[in-house]
């Protein structure tokens, strides 16, 4: 079982999580509800893959309009691809930082290289160029030396890599969960977001 949610003492971010064509997304709907329900808005943004892989790894009935099931809140704000005029899309709007979760490799390339022709890879430009926080958590097996040297380019560019790797020094039981909600306690490390989603190194189990 993972630790309770901290109170709500920090200021509220706006936060974006861009979710790509991969294998992963339960660690997106994680990250997007801890985010929700600790007070922080969170833009959110799928490709047309990314949609359709989610809805298939978490049995999504086709037809859903957003990209979770049962997810509606005040604070979430759901972008298409191709909606360039998304404030996120400039430097200019007060955004303080994006995960890109699950990011398929097409994605770190793109991003990588400047190549910004939809929304998730235009607001990646934007938070390296801003210097604001950007997290990428590719999800790719095994990884070959342009995969190597594609992360390489966005982690010299001030990118954050974290994949999703499993733990074992928590001494974790059984669930899923908790390995999923470990990789979302390091986004959301280097997002700034409080959080204690599981026990970490040289607490108190």
């Amino acid at each position: 079982m993972s630790a309770p949610h901290q109170q709500k003492t920090e200021s509220p971010k706006q936060l974006v999580v861009g979710v790509s064509g991969a294998s992963g997304s339960v660690i997106a709907e994680r990250l997007v509800r801890f985010l929700l329900d600790s007070g922080h808005h969170v833009h959110l943004v799928a490709s047309k893959t990314g949609k359709l892989v989610t809805h298939d790894e978490m049995s999504i009935p086709q037809g859903t309009r957003g990209l979770f099931a049962n997810m509606e809140h005040e604070n979430l704000t759901e972008w298409g691809e191709k909606n360039f005029y998304a404030p996120f899309a400039s430097g200019t709007a007060p955004i303080d930082g994006m995960a890109i979760v699950p990011c398929a490799m097409t994605t770190v390339a793109s991003v990588a290289h400047g190549i910004s022709d939809n929304l998730i890879k235009r607001a990646a430009e934007v938070m390296l160029k801003e210097g604001r926080p950007l997290v990428i958590v590719p999800r790719e097996a095994p990884l070959n030396q342009i995969h190597l040297q594609n992360m390489l380019t966005l982690s010299q560019a001030g990118a954050t890599i974290i994949p999703p790797v499993l733990t074992f020094y928590q001494h974790p039981g059984d669930s899923v969960m908790e390995q999923v909600d470990y990789v979302v306690s390091r986004i959301l490390d280097h997002l700034g977001v409080d959080n204690q989603l599981f026990h970490r190194w040289g607490t108190e189990r």
